[in-house]
């Protein structure tokens, strides 16, 4: 998981926004990506009946204690002002209603303060808020939640890539792969679920429709992803897809070419064993 930031060269500040002598006030935001999606099956029931929680099309808030928690359906949740044990506890109970699981789930974390003469503005990780109110916090972590999942998929395509950088390599310098046709068929596989999984989730990271319904709230949404580098992230992970594309279509042409071997000694031998036996 990517960590917060810390670089101030890219942060975004409001005119007069301070958090000189407000460091008692500051509370903690907590983003954990707990696995790869809800349930479907379970979620309403479980979330809306059993734990109260509302939902705003991706997303559903719990008053958990004292707290404001979103979760999202895929997989993320987002904790407002949340005790560690609060989120711990609240994970726990969460863990059947997800697919795939984090053991661990991973932890980011920023603060918030209100400011006390209304004014706003993105600092240090600190976000200094006119006031909270629930369809702000989920404005905020909304892109909290997706810079969490684009985390994941950057680190899963990175691993992929660097993993079978040889390959090529070895091409480039014996005019082969080392790999059986068993081998590269199965590596194959690995590198297209890894592709087709990033692809089939990557509208999670387009403007989330919640906006579409509350529009004057997208402006505090597209503050933060600046933020937190969403859209040139994004394009970085596209190259990344397209170098995972490039190693599967060079293992193609690859095992086509071994196939295509294998039949021209296969036809061989074969006219071998006919000239032997015509001869006999």
């Amino acid at each position: 998981m990517m960590n917060a930031k810390h670089d101030s060269d890219n942060a975004e500040q409001d005119d007069g926004a301070s958090g000189e002598g407000a460091d008692s006030e500051r509370k903690r935001i907590t983003i954990s990506l707990l696995g790869a999606q809800l349930n479907p099956e379970l979620q309403e029931a479980d979330l809306i009946h059993r734990l109260g929680s509302i939902r705003y099309r991706d997303a559903y808030y719990l008053k958990y204690h004292d707290s404001d928690v979103w979760l999202f359906e895929y997989g993320v949740l987002v904790g407002w002002n949340q005790s560690e044990d609060d989120r711990q506890q609240l994970i726990f109970e969460l863990q059947p209603l997800i697919d795939d699981p984090i053991v661990r789930p991973p932890i980011e974390q920023y603060t918030y303060l209100v400011s006390p003469d209304g004014t706003s503005g993105i600092r240090d990780d600190l976000l200094i808020l006119p006031e909270v109110d629930t369809l702000t916090t989920l404005a905020f972590s909304h892109a909290f939640a997706q810079s969490a999942k684009l985390s994941f998929f950057e680190d899963k395509a990175g691993v992929v890539i660097q993993k079978n950088a040889y390959i090529s390599k070895q091409l480039a310098a014996t005019g082969k792969v080392p790999l059986s046709r068993r081998q590269l068929a199965k590596l194959r596989g690995v590198l297209f679920d890894t592709s087709s999984d990033i692809t089939l989730h990557f509208n999670l990271l387009d403007t989330p429709e919640f906006f579409w319904d509350y529009p004057e709230l997208e402006a505090t949404y597209q503050k933060l992803a600046k933020y937190l580098d969403l859209t040139p992230r994004i394009d970085i992970l596209n190259r990344k897809l397209e170098t995972i594309q490039g190693l599967l279509g060079m293992l193609a042409a690859e095992q086509y070419h071994k196939h295509s071997a294998f039949l021209e000694w296969v036809i061989i031998v074969l006219i071998a064993l006919e000239i032997v036996i015509y001869f006999l």
